[in-house]
Protein backbone atom coordinates (compact mmCIF):
# COMPACT_ATOMS: atom_id res chain seq x y z
CA UNK A 1 0.00 0.00 0.00
CA UNK A 2 1.36 3.49 -0.72
CA UNK A 3 2.21 5.99 2.00
CA UNK A 4 -0.65 8.41 2.35
CA UNK A 5 1.79 11.32 1.84
CA UNK A 6 2.08 9.58 -1.61
CA UNK A 7 -1.36 8.59 -2.52
CA UNK A 8 -1.90 12.78 -1.65
CA UNK A 9 0.85 14.02 -4.17
CA UNK A 10 -0.36 11.69 -6.71
CA UNK A 11 -3.91 13.71 -6.63
CA UNK A 12 -2.28 16.58 -6.62
CA UNK A 13 -0.47 16.17 -9.30
CA UNK A 14 -3.52 14.64 -10.89
CA UNK A 15 -5.45 17.56 -9.98
CA UNK A 16 -2.50 19.74 -11.89
CA UNK A 17 -2.14 17.94 -15.13
CA UNK A 18 -5.80 17.90 -15.53
CA UNK A 19 -6.32 21.71 -14.32
CA UNK A 20 -3.13 22.51 -17.09
CA UNK A 21 -5.21 20.73 -19.62
CA UNK A 22 -7.90 21.81 -22.15
CA UNK A 23 -11.74 20.65 -21.25
CA UNK A 24 -12.44 18.57 -23.67
CA UNK A 25 -16.02 18.33 -22.34
CA UNK A 26 -16.45 21.90 -23.14
CA UNK A 27 -15.05 20.94 -26.54
CA UNK A 28 -17.42 18.22 -27.11
CA UNK A 29 -20.48 20.46 -26.32
CA UNK A 30 -19.00 23.05 -28.67
CA UNK A 31 -18.85 20.75 -31.42
CA UNK A 32 -22.11 18.97 -30.80
CA UNK A 33 -23.82 22.23 -31.05
CA UNK A 34 -21.82 23.48 -33.87
CA UNK A 35 -22.84 20.36 -35.79
CA UNK A 36 -26.30 20.70 -35.14
CA UNK A 37 -26.88 24.23 -36.62
CA UNK A 38 -23.64 24.71 -39.67
CA UNK A 39 -25.03 26.13 -42.48
CA UNK A 40 -21.90 26.79 -44.47
CA UNK A 41 -18.42 24.78 -43.87
CA UNK A 42 -17.78 21.11 -43.54
CA UNK A 43 -17.17 19.67 -39.83
CA UNK A 44 -13.78 17.73 -39.53
CA UNK A 45 -11.75 15.93 -36.58
CA UNK A 46 -8.20 16.38 -36.36
CA UNK A 47 -5.85 15.00 -34.13
CA UNK A 48 -3.24 16.88 -32.35
CA UNK A 49 -1.37 13.79 -31.21
CA UNK A 50 -3.38 13.39 -27.40
CA UNK A 51 -7.01 13.65 -28.71
CA UNK A 52 -9.15 14.95 -31.45
CA UNK A 53 -10.32 18.31 -31.81
CA UNK A 54 -12.87 19.98 -34.32
CA UNK A 55 -12.09 22.19 -37.52
CA UNK A 56 -14.84 23.68 -39.80
CA UNK A 57 -13.61 23.44 -43.47
CA UNK A 58 -15.28 26.06 -45.80
CA UNK A 59 -14.05 26.21 -49.70
CA UNK A 60 -13.52 28.81 -51.54
CA UNK A 61 -15.36 29.92 -54.27
CA UNK A 62 -12.16 29.70 -56.42
CA UNK A 63 -9.32 26.83 -55.72
CA UNK A 64 -6.32 28.98 -56.09
CA UNK A 65 -4.25 26.65 -53.44
CA UNK A 66 -4.16 29.04 -50.95
CA UNK A 67 -6.39 28.35 -47.18
CA UNK A 68 -6.21 30.64 -43.82
CA UNK A 69 -6.01 28.60 -40.48
CA UNK A 70 -8.67 30.56 -38.11
CA UNK A 71 -7.86 30.87 -34.31
CA UNK A 72 -10.89 32.27 -32.41
CA UNK A 73 -10.07 33.58 -28.78
CA UNK A 74 -11.01 32.43 -25.02
CA UNK A 75 -13.00 29.90 -24.33
CA UNK A 76 -15.48 30.13 -27.37
CA UNK A 77 -15.57 27.84 -30.45
CA UNK A 78 -14.31 27.74 -34.39
CA UNK A 79 -17.73 29.10 -35.52
CA UNK A 80 -18.26 32.03 -32.92
CA UNK A 81 -20.57 34.76 -34.34
CA UNK A 82 -18.38 37.61 -33.57
CA UNK A 83 -15.02 37.54 -36.04
CA UNK A 84 -14.60 34.22 -36.35
CA UNK A 85 -17.72 33.36 -38.50
CA UNK A 86 -17.48 36.15 -40.94
CA UNK A 87 -13.92 35.42 -41.17
CA UNK A 88 -14.16 32.10 -41.60
CA UNK A 89 -16.92 32.16 -44.13
CA UNK A 90 -16.72 35.60 -46.13
CA UNK A 91 -13.05 34.76 -46.76
CA UNK A 92 -14.26 31.96 -49.15
CA UNK A 93 -15.92 35.01 -51.59
CA UNK A 94 -11.85 36.38 -51.76
CA UNK A 95 -10.72 32.66 -52.71
CA UNK A 96 -9.22 31.48 -49.51
CA UNK A 97 -10.04 27.88 -48.24
CA UNK A 98 -10.32 28.64 -44.49
CA UNK A 99 -10.14 25.78 -41.81
CA UNK A 100 -11.53 27.19 -38.27
CA UNK A 101 -9.87 24.99 -35.53
CA UNK A 102 -10.71 24.79 -32.28
CA UNK A 103 -8.31 26.23 -29.54
CA UNK A 104 -7.74 25.10 -25.81
CA UNK A 105 -10.13 26.09 -23.77
CA UNK A 106 -11.43 25.98 -19.89
CA UNK A 107 -14.30 26.54 -17.89
CA UNK A 108 -16.59 29.71 -17.93
CA UNK A 109 -15.33 32.00 -15.55
CA UNK A 110 -11.39 31.11 -15.63
CA UNK A 111 -9.21 33.73 -15.72
CA UNK A 112 -6.43 34.82 -18.01
CA UNK A 113 -3.43 33.29 -16.09
CA UNK A 114 -4.98 30.10 -15.60
CA UNK A 115 -4.58 29.59 -19.90
CA UNK A 116 -0.66 29.82 -19.21
CA UNK A 117 -0.22 26.29 -19.16
CA UNK A 118 -2.69 25.51 -22.42
CA UNK A 119 -0.46 27.35 -24.38
CA UNK A 120 2.07 24.45 -24.43
CA UNK A 121 -1.10 22.59 -26.48
CA UNK A 122 -1.30 25.01 -29.32
CA UNK A 123 1.41 23.96 -31.60
CA UNK A 124 0.36 20.57 -31.98
CA UNK A 125 -3.02 21.68 -32.91
CA UNK A 126 -2.01 24.76 -35.69
CA UNK A 127 0.72 21.71 -36.83
CA UNK A 128 -1.72 19.49 -37.43
CA UNK A 129 -3.94 21.81 -39.27
CA UNK A 130 -1.07 22.95 -41.81
CA UNK A 131 -0.41 18.55 -42.32
CA UNK A 132 -4.45 18.42 -43.15
CA UNK A 133 -4.00 21.08 -45.62
CA UNK A 134 -0.92 20.37 -46.68
CA UNK A 135 -2.67 16.79 -47.33
CA UNK A 136 -5.50 18.38 -49.17
CA UNK A 137 -3.06 19.80 -51.96
CA UNK A 138 -3.10 23.52 -50.24
CA UNK A 139 0.20 25.23 -50.90
CA UNK A 140 -0.26 28.69 -49.33
CA UNK A 141 -1.08 29.51 -45.63
CA UNK A 142 -2.00 32.26 -43.39
CA UNK A 143 -2.57 32.00 -39.58
CA UNK A 144 -5.31 33.96 -38.38
CA UNK A 145 -6.35 34.84 -34.51
CA UNK A 146 -8.25 36.75 -32.61
CA UNK A 147 -7.94 38.07 -28.94
CA UNK A 148 -6.06 35.14 -27.64
CA UNK A 149 -6.09 33.12 -30.66
CA UNK A 150 -3.59 35.61 -31.88
CA UNK A 151 -1.48 35.59 -28.85
CA UNK A 152 -1.42 32.03 -29.08
CA UNK A 153 -0.79 32.17 -32.62
CA UNK A 154 2.03 34.48 -31.89
CA UNK A 155 3.62 32.31 -29.43
CA UNK A 156 3.51 29.31 -31.88
CA UNK A 157 5.43 31.83 -34.20
CA UNK A 158 8.08 32.40 -32.04
CA UNK A 159 8.57 29.12 -31.20
CA UNK A 160 8.53 27.28 -34.42
CA UNK A 161 8.87 27.32 -37.56
CA UNK A 162 6.29 26.72 -39.57
CA UNK A 163 5.34 26.79 -43.44
CA UNK A 164 3.56 29.50 -43.51
CA UNK A 165 3.11 32.49 -45.62
CA UNK A 166 1.72 34.97 -42.82
CA UNK A 167 0.04 35.76 -39.57
CA UNK A 168 -2.49 38.40 -39.32
CA UNK A 169 -3.23 39.34 -35.31
CA UNK A 170 -6.77 41.26 -34.68
CA UNK A 171 -6.86 42.38 -31.54
CA UNK A 172 -3.61 41.40 -29.82
CA UNK A 173 -3.43 41.83 -26.25
CA UNK A 174 -1.07 41.30 -23.49
CA UNK A 175 -3.24 39.19 -21.32
CA UNK A 176 -0.94 38.29 -18.32
CA UNK A 177 2.51 38.46 -16.56
CA UNK A 178 3.46 35.09 -18.46
CA UNK A 179 5.72 35.99 -21.16
CA UNK A 180 3.39 33.10 -22.99
CA UNK A 181 0.78 35.35 -22.86
CA UNK A 182 2.33 38.46 -24.24
CA UNK A 183 2.33 39.08 -27.93
CA UNK A 184 4.79 42.37 -27.38
CA UNK A 185 6.98 39.73 -26.20
CA UNK A 186 6.61 36.64 -28.47
CA UNK A 187 7.05 39.23 -31.52
CA UNK A 188 10.08 39.67 -31.19
CA UNK A 189 11.02 36.22 -32.68
CA UNK A 190 8.49 36.37 -35.35
CA UNK A 191 10.45 36.96 -38.90
CA UNK A 192 6.95 36.19 -41.23
CA UNK A 193 5.13 39.10 -42.69
CA UNK A 194 3.23 39.96 -39.90
CA UNK A 195 -0.41 42.05 -40.22
CA UNK A 196 -1.46 43.93 -36.68
CA UNK A 197 -4.58 45.01 -36.99
CA UNK A 198 -7.18 46.51 -34.16
CA UNK A 199 -9.90 48.46 -33.31
CA UNK A 200 -9.37 52.18 -32.29
CA UNK A 201 -11.73 51.24 -29.60
CA UNK A 202 -10.23 48.01 -28.65
CA UNK A 203 -9.16 46.73 -25.32
CA UNK A 204 -7.24 48.12 -23.27
CA UNK A 205 -4.78 45.67 -23.43
CA UNK A 206 -4.78 45.83 -27.06
CA UNK A 207 -4.45 49.57 -27.03
CA UNK A 208 -1.54 49.98 -24.05
CA UNK A 209 0.52 47.67 -25.55
CA UNK A 210 0.37 48.79 -29.28
CA UNK A 211 3.90 50.81 -29.71
CA UNK A 212 5.67 47.68 -27.68
CA UNK A 213 4.17 45.56 -30.66
CA UNK A 214 5.59 47.54 -33.33
CA UNK A 215 8.88 47.69 -31.12
CA UNK A 216 8.96 44.00 -30.84
CA UNK A 217 8.53 43.96 -34.89
CA UNK A 218 11.61 46.19 -34.70
CA UNK A 219 13.28 44.18 -33.21
CA UNK A 220 12.52 41.23 -34.81
CA UNK A 221 14.21 42.56 -37.72
CA UNK A 222 10.39 42.26 -39.47
CA UNK A 223 10.65 44.71 -42.34
CA UNK A 224 7.06 43.08 -42.89
CA UNK A 225 5.43 43.66 -39.57
CA UNK A 226 2.66 46.44 -39.95
CA UNK A 227 0.05 47.88 -38.26
CA UNK A 228 -3.53 48.79 -38.73
CA UNK A 229 -6.31 50.24 -37.05
CA UNK A 230 -10.08 50.28 -37.94
CA UNK A 231 -11.47 53.65 -36.85
CA UNK A 232 -14.47 53.34 -35.02
CA UNK A 233 -14.65 49.79 -34.08
CA UNK A 234 -14.48 47.88 -30.57
CA UNK A 235 -12.64 44.29 -30.22
CA UNK A 236 -15.50 42.36 -31.83
CA UNK A 237 -15.85 44.74 -34.67
CA UNK A 238 -19.48 44.51 -34.99
CA UNK A 239 -21.11 46.34 -37.84
CA UNK A 240 -17.29 47.10 -39.32
CA UNK A 241 -16.93 43.11 -40.59
CA UNK A 242 -17.09 44.15 -43.87
CA UNK A 243 -14.50 46.52 -43.14
CA UNK A 244 -11.90 43.95 -41.56
CA UNK A 245 -13.24 41.21 -43.89
CA UNK A 246 -11.26 44.25 -46.89
CA UNK A 247 -8.46 44.67 -45.34
CA UNK A 248 -7.64 41.38 -44.14
CA UNK A 249 -8.33 39.99 -47.81
CA UNK A 250 -6.33 42.54 -49.21
CA UNK A 251 -3.07 41.84 -47.22
CA UNK A 252 -3.03 38.35 -47.19
CA UNK A 253 -3.40 39.14 -51.69
CA UNK A 254 -0.34 41.02 -51.17
CA UNK A 255 1.38 38.40 -50.35
CA UNK A 256 4.36 36.48 -51.98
Amino acid sequence: MKPLSSLITLIALSFCLSASASDLAKEQRWADSIEATLMDGEIIMLNDGKSEFLGIMTEAVEDLHRAAIIMHGTGVHPDWKQVISPLRIDLTDHNWHTLSIQMPVLKNGAEYPEYAPLYEEVAPRINAAIKQLKEDGIKKIVLIGHSQGSAMATYYLSKNKADIMGFVGIGMPDLADDIRMKPSESLKKVKVPVLDLYASDDLKSVLDNSEKRMAAGEKAGNERYSQLVIKNAGHFFEGKEDELIRWVSDWMGRLK
